[in-house]
């Protein structure tokens, strides 16, 4: 270990800009972050990841061989599959079923829609290429796999330039014997194309899933492959030698082979980082319910957290034709956080429909051209420059002073795009913006929150990205909320909570088993494998011996159902009384959903999911301070939404310290973001340096909720 201890980077590639975080800590200290937030090179993404390196070592006197980790998370996974740019992908089937990922489940996720869009598949038809084989649902080889056909296909392949392949057979789940076996025959017959296996990224029943996560995968492998081993080498030759681990969709870490191989577990990395922030301030202050709200340049997430963590799923979908409509977009099967994202970022754009009404998003000015404000060309009015004419964004400190703002670009663009075509004057365009904004983002809130049977009333929200802690106030308003908890360094929050993030892997496999006939022996065998294939990816990047964390689930319900539920059991190998067990937890599971079981039902179990973690130290107990006033001496007029232009306390959030109390109206202004406190709150920073607005007129009438 060097001097200085421990040294750690944490890279966030989003939409509109690049977030690098440098952690220093010396052993036994609080550490101490640099951090920086550079405009996204969408055209070659690694450039802003290492002109935002540089600047972090530089700030904190850091050499790049000092460098313990790499802690990275991106969208270019995700932007490929939404923006269709990823590789041309072929998908080899069992014969008759090459259009299984295109009739998807013959539903109407939009019935009253006459001119319903489907999501296209990411393969087209005349590449979906059918190969004899059959295999029966228990893996009983029907028809063996005729490998001659797969060789003519070869041509087909070549003449089609498909440099990616997915391979997903009926019933491979089960036996993956005639996957592997395509594999092996592509692999001598065109070596330089890649080969996804659905057996591998998403070993679980249900076909339409299982084909639509291989093709995702497979048609995101070779850019991010590219794009990953790029970034890795220019890291060397920086002179950071440390391991580069990839941020997860369910907030784990792997090594960059693994992401490489299977790319589509980065889909929602971003987002995941900024909930294991959350769940660390949920932590620090003792909340086991709280509301994260992530708000960037392109979209705002939020998430839910019961019990201090944040939600996860199984199900996800990316690319929706209709933003959000479940079932408009491509489904995939990978561990998830649980959270809604909406296009409703700082660069989201605003217009006018043809009824008069504002719209806000989803199209987003991104970094190129960026918001009119910004100076860079753009001309459209985003939500970014109604906060720089509302006086929200002082030009001097945004982004650290190394962007300067062009208020007037602001002004004319949402007098062009808002204020005349509604004919009103500017104050009110720009008031309507952030109005219409809050109330997008309250409206995914109130739905994400009703669909998991939660009321937000009078609870806490975590606001962080380079905008959310500007929207936070006017947010809580919209949802009842009274606590609001702006973290240090909220503005490139997602990329710090990559440094929270354990190291991690999840596996799971389909084993159906119903409990009134349940093969103990067949089951260990799963789980014994995906728990020693997990702990191997995992010492692989934290080293053999590290102490590991391991959690067993089974997906199960009621024979008859059509879907399951997530039921957390012991990890211990299962004897012949296990059925009893593993019923007694289902039915605390069920219950706690549903209130009740359903007697003299057969329970079953399809799939058994193995997470393996590095164990993360919990917070150290947070000092109350001795609360003291502060004065503040500059003053900045912005617009309020309800009471017109105020004088609003100008303060530098490094001029507060622990115990400093001060009553809205306020900016609290950093490099990377403001925080707004409202007229009706009231600002207290904690012992660990947290912004805490709580609301002084809650109950009281003319409440602004």
């Amino acid at each position: 270990m060097h001097p200085r201890g421990s040294v750690r980077l944490a890279a966030d590639i989003g939409g509109t800009f690049t977030d690098v975080v440098l952690e220093v800590a010396a052993a036994g200290a609080e550490p101490r972050r640099f951090t920086a937030k550079v405009l996204t090179t969408p055209r070659a993404p690694a450039d802003a990841v290492l002109e935002g390196v540089e600047v972090v070592l530089a700030a904190g006197g850091v050499d790049a061989t000092d460098v313990d980790l790499v802690v990275h998370g991106t969208t270019l996974a995700t932007n490929a599959l939404i923006e269709r740019r990823g590789a041309t992908t072929a998908l080899l089937t069992t014969e008759g079923f090459r259009d299984s990922v295109a009739m998807a489940h013959e539903n109407r996720f939009e019935q009253y829609d006459l001119a319903m869009q489907r999501p296209e598949p990411l393969v087209p038809r005349h590449l979906r290429l059918g190969v004899p084989e059959r295999l029966a649902a228990d893996g009983e080889v029907l028809i063996p796999l005729d490998t001659a056909a797969v060789r003519r296909l070869i041509p087909t392949l070549q003449a089609n330039d498909v440099t990616s392949v997915a391979v997903g057979f009926l019933h491979s789940f089960v036996e993956p014997s005639h996957e592997r076996q395509v594999r092996d025959v592509l692999a001598e017959e065109l070596p330089e194309v890649s080969v996804t296996l659905s057996s591998d990224v998403c070993p679980e029943i249900r076909e339409y899933e299982r084909l639509s996560t291989a093709c995702a995968n497979a048609y995101v492998q070779p850019l991010m492959a590219t794009y990953l081993s790029d970034l890795d080498r220019r890291l060397a030759k920086l002179g950071i030698s440390a391991p580069l681990l990839l941020m997860l969709s369910n907030g784990g870490l792997c090594t960059l082979e693994t992401a490489i191989t299977a790319p589509v577990g980065l889909i929602e990395s971003g987002p995941a980082g900024g909930a294991l922030l959350a769940a660390r301030v949920a932590a620090e202050h003792g909340l086991a319910s709280l509301l994260s709200f992530d708000m960037g340049g392109t979209t705002a997430k939020l998430c839910l957290l019961t019990d201090g963590e944040p939600a996860t799923s199984r199900e996800f979908e990316v690319a929706r034709v209709y933003r959000f409509l479940k079932g408009s977009g491509l489904p995939l099967r990978i561990p998830v956080i649980d959270l809604v994202e909406i296009g409703a970022g700082g660069g989201s754009i605003a217009t006018v429909d043809r009824l008069g009404r504002i719209a806000v998003g989803p199209e987003s000015a991104g970094s190129e051209p960026g918001p009119a404000a910004y100076g860079r060309g753009g001309t459209r009015p985003t939500v970014t420059d109604a906060d720089v004419v509302a006086g929200r964004i002082t030009a001097a400190t945004f982004a650290g002073g190394t962007l300067p703002l062009d208020p007037d670009a602001a002004r004319d663009a949402l007098a062009d795009g808002v204020a005349g075509p509604l004919a009103v004057e500017l104050d009110a365009a720009v008031v309507g913006v952030g109005e219409m904004v809050a109330e997008q983002m309250a409206n995914a809130a109130r739905v994400h929150a009703v669909e998991r049977g939660r009321d937000l009333g009078g609870g806490a929200m975590v606001a962080f990205g380079g905008a959310a802690p500007l929207h936070a106030c006017r947010l809580a308003d919209r949802l009842g909320v009274d606590t609001v908890i702006v973290p240090p360094g909220a503005g490139v929050g997602s990329a710090i909570g990559f440094l929270e993030a354990p190291i991690s892997y999840e596996l799971v496999r389909t084993c159906h088993q119903r409990l009134d006939g349940f093969d103990h022996e067949a089951v260990n065998d799963v789980v014994e494998a995906l728990r020693a294939e997990a702990r191997l990816v995992v010492e692989t990047a934290a080293g053999a011996g590290a102490p590991v964390v391991e959690t067993l689930n089974a997906s199960m319900r009621y024979r008859g159902q059509g879907h399951e539920i997530d039921v957390p059991v012991p990890l211990e190998r299962f004897g012949p009384g296990a059925a009893d067990e593993l019923l007694a937890c289902f039915d605390r599971a069920y219950r706690r959903l549903y209130t009740r079981v359903i007697p003299d039902m057969v329970a079953e179990a399809l799939t058994w999911r193995v997470r393996v973690s590095t164990v993360v130290d919990p917070p150290s107990p947070l000092a109350t301070p001795q609360p003291r006033p502060f004065a503040a001496t500059a003053r900045q007029r912005a617009l309020d939404p309800t009471t017109g232009w105020l004088d609003y306390a100008l303060v530098r959030r490094s001029d507060l310290g622990p115990g400093h109390r001060l009553a809205g109206p306020a900016l609290i202004v950093e490099d990377q973001t403001t925080t707004v406190v409202a007229p009706d709150f009231e600002l207290a920073v904690d012992g660990r340096g947290h912004l805490v607005l709580t609301r002084t007129r809650a109950d009281e009438p003319g409440s602004r909720r």
